[in-house]
C-alpha cells in the first residue's frame, strides 16, 4: 500500500488540457505534462482494498496496487517493470483506453476513483525518457516461424510475445505503415505516432520482421503462408464500417469515418500536403456519439470547420452514474471528451430520415426527426416523436456509428474460416479456428472492442500458440475465449 491515509487526504486530479483554442491550431496531443510529485499523491490515493477490483475491470489484470505503490515510493524502474509485466503497450492504454479498471475502482464506490490511466501513462513515458524501453531478446531460439496478419495492436500484441519466447515472427500489414488502426485510425492529437514508433523500435531490436503492403489472400497467397509457417495468427481487426441506408445515401459528401480520419494522419505522414476530404470553412454533421465520432468532431475543428453537429439516437446519458450500471460495472453516464471541449453541438434521441441534395448532387442537409426509447421484451427500441422533424444543413457528414467485423472478401474468405453467428471469426476454447495452424485475436474474433481487450487477446493468443508449438508455454493468458467485460462498453 501507499500511503495509508492517502485516500482520505488527497483529491483526483488528472492531467489538464491546453487550452482549446490554441490546440486546435495544431496537431500535438491535447494533454499537458502530469508533474512527478503531483503523480505521486495521485498513486498515495490507492488503498489497501483488500480484493483489487481494478484487475477485475482490466482484461490485462494489471498489477495497478503494486505500481501504484512503487510509484508513490519513487521506484520507477521497478513500476514500469511491473507495468509491462501484463501490458506490452501501456503508453498506447494510457492514451487511448477509457480505464474500466477506474470504474472498478472500490475507492469509486463512494468517492472519485484512483487516477490509474494517469499513472500508467507517466510510467510509460517516463520509461521511454530513461531509455528502459529496450529490446527483450529471448534466451534461445525454437526454429520456429510464426506469421500474423495485421499489426493492430492485437497483432502487435501476439508478435511480441512471440517473438520473446524464441520464435521467428513476421507481421504482414496491408497498409504502407505499421500500426492499423493506431496508425490511420487513432488522431494525431490523441496519441502522436511518435509513440507508435519507439514501441515498433524496440520490436524490431528483438527481431519481429515486419512486411507492409502485404494483403494476404490478394497479393500474398494464403495457402503460401500457411504452408512456409508453422503457425498463423489473423489479427485484422473489425473494419466494416456500419452504414446508413437512408434516402440520399448516394450523394457525394457523405463518407464513412474511416474515409475521413485516414486521409488526415496521412497528412502528418507528409504523404500528402492536405486532406482531400478538408471540412475547412464547411458544415460537418456527425452521426454516431461514441469515439469514433469524437475523432471526426477533433479532426473537423482542426481543419477549420464552420460549424459541426453530432448526432446520437440514444437519449443523454444522466451526469452521475446510473442506477441500471452499479460499481464494478462500466458507469452509464454523460462524458465529455477533448473534442466535443473544442466546440461543436451534440444532439440525442435524434433518428436520420434522409439526406437532402443540392443541384449538383451533392448533400446540403440531412433530415432527422426526435426519438423516444421505448423497451420492449427487455430490448430497448426507438419511436418517432410525431411532428418532430427537423432539417440540419450540412456539405459533409460522417458516418460513424461502429463497426460490424472483419471484411470477408479475400482473407477470410479464401483461407475458409468459419465465423459465428455476428459475423466474426470463430475460435475453438485454444484460440484455433477451423483451419489447422490457424489462430485468431482481437475484434477480428471478438468484434469491435476497447483497445485493452486487442492487447489482451494478442497476449492470449500468442500462448495458445506457443503451447501449440512447443507442447507447453511459459507466456502469460491474461483471457480465456470466453472472457467478458463486467459491463457492456
Amino acid at each position: 500500500m501507499a500511503d495509508p491515509k492517502g485516500f482520505l487526504k488527497y483529491e483526483r486530479a488528472t492531467p489538464t488540457r491546453r487550452p482549446s483554442e490554441l490546440r486546435i491550431r495544431d496537431w500535438k496531443e491535447v494533454y499537458n505534462p502530469f508533474p512527478e510529485n503531483a503523480l505521486q499523491v495521485q498513486a498515495a490515493r490507492c488503498m489497501d482494498c483488500g480484493i483489487p477490483f481494478c484487475h477485475l475491470g482490466c482484461p490485462l489484470g494489471n498489477l495497478i496496487p503494486e505500481w501504484n505503490d512503487l510509484s508513490y515510493r519513487s521506484n520507477w524502474r521497478e513500476a514500469t517493470d511491473r507495468l509491462q509485466a501484463t501490458n506490452n503497450f501501456p503508453e498506447f492504454t494510457g492514451r487511448l483506453c477509457p480505464a474500466p479498471c477506474e470504474a472498478a475502482c472500490v475507492l469509486g464506490i463512494n468517492s472519485d476513483p484512483v487516477s490509474i490511466k494517469t499513472v500508467e501513462q507517466y510510467l510509460a513515458d517516463k520509461a521511454a525518457a530513461e531509455g528502459w524501453i529496450a529490446p527483450v531478446k529471448p534466451t534461445a531460439k525454437t526454429g520456429k516461424k510464426v506469421a500474423v496478419i495485421g499489426s493492430g495492436p492485437s497483432g502487435l500484441a501476439a508478435a511480441q510475445q512471440l517473438t520473446r519466447a524464441g520464435h521467428d515472427v513476421t507481421v504482414y500489414e496491408r497498409a504502407d505503415r505499421i500500426g492499423g488502426l493506431l496508425r490511420y485510425g487513432i488522431p494525431e492529437f490523441k496519441m502522436e505516432k511518435a509513440v507508435l514508433e519507439r514501441r515498433l523500435n524496440q520490436m524490431r531490436g528483438e527481431g519481429t520482421i515486419f512486411v507492409t503492403g502485404a494483403e494476404v489472400g490478394k497479393n500474398l497467397d494464403q495457402q503460401v503462408l500457411i504452408d512456409s509457417n508453422d503457425a498463423v495468427v489473423v489479427a485484422i481487426g473489425s473494419t466494416i464500417g456500419r452504414d446508413l441506408p437512408a434516402p440520399g445515401r448516394e450523394l457525394t459528401g457523405i463518407y464513412q469515418a474511416m474515409e475521413y480520419l485516414p486521409l488526415s494522419n496521412r497528412v502528418q505522414e507528409g504523404d500528402i500536403a492536405s486532406s482531400p476530404i478538408d471540412a475547412n470553412g464547411k458544415k460537418v454533421v456527425i452521426i454516431g456519439g461514441g469515439d469514433t465520432g469524437a475523432d471526426c468532431l477533433g479532426t473537423a475543428h482542426r481543419q477549420g470547420a464552420e460549424s459541426v453537429v453530432q448526432l446520437e439516437i440514444l437519449p443523454r446519458p444522466p451526469e452521475v452514474r446510473h442506477e441500471s450500471t452499479p460499481w464494478p460495472t462500466w458507469p452509464l453516464m454523460y462524458r465529455t471528451s477533448s473534442a466535443h471541449e473544442e466546440g461543436g453541438i451534440r444532439e440525442f434521441s435524434v433518428n436520420t430520415e434522409r439526406f437532402l441534395a443540392n443541384e449538383d448532387g451533392s448533400v446540403r442537409a440531412i433530415l432527422v426527426h426526435r426519438v423516444e426509447t421505448v423497451v420492449e421484451n427487455g430490448r430497448p427500441s426507438f419511436k418517432k416523436v410525431e411532428n418532430s422533424e427537423f432539417e440540419i444543413e450540412c456539405d459533409l457528414v460522417f458516418l460513424a456509428m461502429g463497426f460490424l467485423g472483419p471484411e470477408k472478401d479475400g482473407l477470410i474468405e479464401k483461407l475458409g474460416v468459419q465465423l459465428d453467428q455476428r459475423g466474426n471469426i470463430a475460435t475453438t476454447s485454444t484460440w484455433n479456428t477451423n483451419v489447422p495452424k490457424v489462430f485468431a485475436a482481437g475484434d477480428a474474433r471478438r468484434g469491435q472492442s476497447l483497445i485493452v481487450w486487442a492487447i489482451a487477446e494478442g497476449r492470449s493468443v500468442a500462448r495458445a500458440v506457443d503451447q501449440f508449438l512447443m507442447g507447453d508455454s511459459d507466456l502469460p493468458a491474461p483471457l480465456t475465449v470466453d472472457d467478458r467485460p463486467i459491463a457492456v462498453l
